[in-house]
């Protein structure tokens, strides 16, 4: 196949590539989701489910996906469309970027009110002593956070500004400068704070909590529909995040290689973040299961009387500022992408609008948590009449769509995407790529399909289709 002239640049050297997408994987749902959905989840058992899912859904889907952005060569809906025409297959197979496209776009809009949070807690940190009341203090102070409109709204302003202005700068002077930079200054931090915590905290009950007491009486359908979306949400799969940073790559790059690096990056960071937290927890016998507020709350609790807790508590919001801002990155990218692409607008112009809208819906976000406080209206949706706009968007990002596109994904590169065609882009064909095949065409739509249908029907969101 004559690949399609892209529209858009590439990326300067295979390193720049994995800095910027391990960057892009590498987010809050590493600091926020990971450790509070291992905390309601059952520990150990809910991380060995996911690394399974990891290595079994995420990596052959990463793999895909990277294959659709390199032979496209263009945005994610783009790559899609040109991919299937190739293969001889309808365009309605863009479908695949449009559902990437769209939930990223609604993850951008929360995402950066979540990431104005940690901006908030990063002059907190470094004012002494301001966590070093009891619990009910430093509950107050995150909820003094959340009940102020004002506040949130000019955190989630600050950030939104921040990912515009590099996003508008191009993939050379933009995105891959501030992956240069960020992520090696983020792996920096991440050591510091894994080591400090396990030196000062109670390590081998966090390893226990995280690796080797599995309670798997807590898992059920729901456990494994929240791994799925995790792992989806944390890695990228289904975002078009992958698809797009693949258009801009070379011929050069090995597809499942880096798909691996990526990969198990991510999930590394998300083990490790855990450390980070959960041996403070345990050393002063706090909530392993506190929802969001274990980032917001049970932390600062934890490390506000420890030795350079100022420090810790500065690194440590910094580290997950860092991560929120590579992954909103290419959140926006993606759009911008699609907008340059298919519009025919300029990136200052494309970036200024698409960012402005992220910036306006996410105001709905912001103001969930305090004037908009409530649930949604009773029989709005079923299964979902207990969440504000914010919990919403996120189940319905998360536990839908990603997993409905994951499911598509595999479906498009196993059985419409040739046989031909994947060898030449992956470079081997021997039993790695059966087991990839294998796992494209039956197992990754068989499971997801079917959790998420069982996860549907318990939920009652949409169809009961098991009566």
């Amino acid at each position: 196949m004559q690949t399609p002239r892209s529209v858009h640049q590439h990326w300067t050297s295979r390193f720049t590539f994995i800095m910027a997408t391990v960057g892009a994987a590498v987010g809050l749902g590493n600091f926020w989701r990971f450790p509070y959905q291992a905390g309601e989840n059952g520990g150990g058992a809910f991380v060995i489910i996911y690394i399974g899912v990891v290595i079994f859904v995420a990596i052959p889907l990463v793999m895909g996906e990277l294959l659709i952005g390199r032979r496209g060569q263009l945005s994610a809906v783009g790559s899609a469309r040109e991919v299937a025409k190739s293969e001889g297959s309808g365009s309605y197979w863009a479908i695949i970027g449009w559902i990437g496209m769209i939930a990223s776009f609604l993850v951008l809009t929360f995402y950066s009110v979540i990431a104005g949070w940690v901006m908030a807690y990063i002059p907190k940190a470094v004012m002494p002593g301001a966590f070093s009341g009891g619990a009910d203090e430093v509950g107050a102070i995150f909820g003094a956070l959340l009940s102020n409109p004002t506040e949130l709204i000019a955190w989630h302003t600050a950030f939104m500004v921040i990912t515009i202005l590099i996003v508008m700068q191009g993939l050379h002077k933009g995105i891959e400068r501030a992956a240069n930079i960020l992520m090696p200054a983020f792996f920096v931090m991440l050591l510091f704070t894994v080591y400090y915590a396990t030196s000062a905290g109670d390590s081998g009950a966090a390893l226990q909590y995280l690796l080797f007491n599995p309670r798997w009486d807590q898992v059920g359908v729901g456990v494994v529909m929240d791994a799925i979306g995790q792992a989806f949400f944390s890695v990228g799969v289904a975002t078009a995040i992958i698809i797009t940073y693949g258009a801009y790559l070379n011929r050069d790059a090995h597809l499942a290689r880096s798909s691996f690096v990526i990969s198990f990056a991510d999930t590394g960071v998300a083990i490790l973040a855990g450390l980070a937290i959960f041996p403070l927890v345990f050393a002063h016998g706090l909530d392993t299961n506190a929802g969001p507020g274990l980032l917001f709350v049970t932390l600062p609790l934890a490390f506000s009387d420890l030795p350079l807790a100022q420090v810790f508590g500065t690194v440590f919001f910094t580290l997950a500022f860092f991560a929120a801002l590579t992954s909103s990155i290419a959140l926006l990218e993606i759009v911008v992408s699609w907008a340059e692409e298919r519009r025919g607008m300029n990136r200052a112009r494309a970036t200024i609008a698409l960012g402005g809208l992220a910036w306006l819906i996410g105001l709905f976000q912001a103001l969930s948590f305090n004037v908009m406080d409530g649930t949604l209206p009773e029989g709005f949706l079923p299964g979902v009449a207990d969440r504000n706009f914010f919990g919403l968007v996120d189940f319905i990002t998360a536990n839908i769509m990603l997993p409905l596109g994951g499911i598509l994904v595999a479906v498009f590169v196993g059985w419409v995407v040739s046989r031909e065609t994947a060898v030449e882009e992956f470079g081997f064909s021997g039993l790695g790529f059966r087991l990839w095949r294998l796992l494209v065409r039956f197992v990754i739509p068989i499971v997801v399909g079917l959790v998420l249908v069982l996860n549907t029907a318990q939920n009652g969101f949409g169809i009961n289709l098991l009566g």
